[in-house]
């Protein structure tokens, strides 16, 4: 007998709707808020749908975060979803009762989207307000609900992005959360995607110019968030993927000319080539017209990452060189470091994107 759900992810996620129905909590009970500013914000939306209706090949459902792409996200949005016809429905301080409230009462009327991308669940995490058990039956609720309501839609559910300046059980409440939800994905109509690494330097810090609160996102952090998910998004939608904004690259990949002093402390330049895909960098650093120095072990962390270079020397011993850099905008700064002679040699080095 042919399954009734049509995928494996929607049957686990209707299995754990169902089982939390009899097993209800404050996570998977639909319930509205009573502030009047969520009230009008919660009627607009129903507005914008009736106004869009089924033009409208995305919509973005979540909290706060969310809603920051109608503020530091703006340009972002324009520049990624507005010829999309994309519809925001994120709303500061919703948990997912109150999203799957929403969803019953109005925000999904008349829409058939492509796409509906999904992050909700942080709120839910303050404390010892739900348990990470119960936040992934209020999330798994929000993504049966959706199959249910939109059967033509597909769902590009987000891991709950870090937060906190530092390590912190909420932290790792998140991530174990996150652990479960991929669960739900089965690739077919519920896809995951979790960036939540390229937000973390290397020694897993938050950096404030990613998020200033340890929370909400800057410019740059929705343009990270827009170009991590554009490569699945596009393929959903059956679109051309949109290339990241110059001056606002959230990749390293692409072609740059980098920069390193010689012994006689004179700049020498040469060309870089840089291929990023996921929190892994691959490459190559020109050392001659037809010699290339191969780049290992590359990892990206937030705007950060590592490497190495091996050189060989005239003597026919090898030079490690341990490099590290940090990514601002279309720029590079960073430091090698080596051994030479039992000494530790660091050395500064930048890149330039062409």
């Amino acid at each position: 007998m042919k399954d009734p759900h049509g995928s494996p992810a929607l049957l686990l996620a209707v299995m754990v709707a169902t089982t939390s129905a009899a097993l209800a909590h404050s996570a998977n009970e639909p319930a509205p808020r009573g502030d009047q500013g969520w009230k009008d914000r919660h009627a607009s939306f129903n507005k914008r749908v009736a106004e869009v209706a089924e033009k409208a090949q995305v919509i973005f459902i979540g909290d706060s975060i969310t809603q920051g792409w109608e503020g530091e996200g703006k340009e972002v949005w324009a520049r990624y979803y507005a010829h999309r016809n994309a519809i925001n429905l994120g709303i500061g301080g919703d948990r997912t009762q109150h999203v799957l409230w929403r969803l019953d009462h109005g925000n999904l009327d008349g829409l058939k989207p492509k796409a509906a991308v999904v992050m909700i669940g942080t709120n839910n995490s303050n404390g010892e307000d739900n348990t990470p058990g119960q936040i992934v039956d209020g999330v798994a609720a929000i993504v049966a609900k959706l199959r249910s309501a939109l059967p033509q839609t597909k769902v590009l559910l987000l891991a709950i992005f870090p937060r906190s300046e530092n390590f912190t059980v909420q932290r790792g409440k998140l991530a174990m959360i996150n652990q479960v939800l991929r669960k739900l994905a089965d690739e077919q109509t519920v896809f995951w995607v979790d960036p939540g690494h390229l937000f973390l330097n290397p020694d897993g810090t938050l950096p404030r110019e990613l998020m200033p609160d340890y929370l909400h996102l800057t410019s740059r952090g929705y343009a990270l968030w827009a170009d991590a998910i554009e490569a699945r998004l596009s393929s959903i939608l059956g679109d051309t993927p949109v290339p990241p904004a110059p001056g606002t690259f959230a990749s390293l990949s692409g072609e740059w000319i980098w920069t390193i002093r010689d012994q006689n402390g004179d700049p020498v330049e040469a060309p870089l080539i840089l291929k990023q895909e996921d929190n892994l960098v691959t490459g190559r650093f020109a050392r001659g017209p037809d010699r290339w120095l191969e780049i290992e072990n590359g990892k990206v962390n937030g705007s950060g990452f590592t490497w190495t270079v091996k050189r060989d020397r005239p003597d026919g011993s090898i030079m490690t060189y341990r490099m590290s850099g940090k990514l601002d905008g279309d720029k590079i700064t960073g430091a090698a470091k080596t051994e030479m002679d039992g000494n530790e040699i660091t050395s500064e080095w930048s890149a330039k994107r062409k």
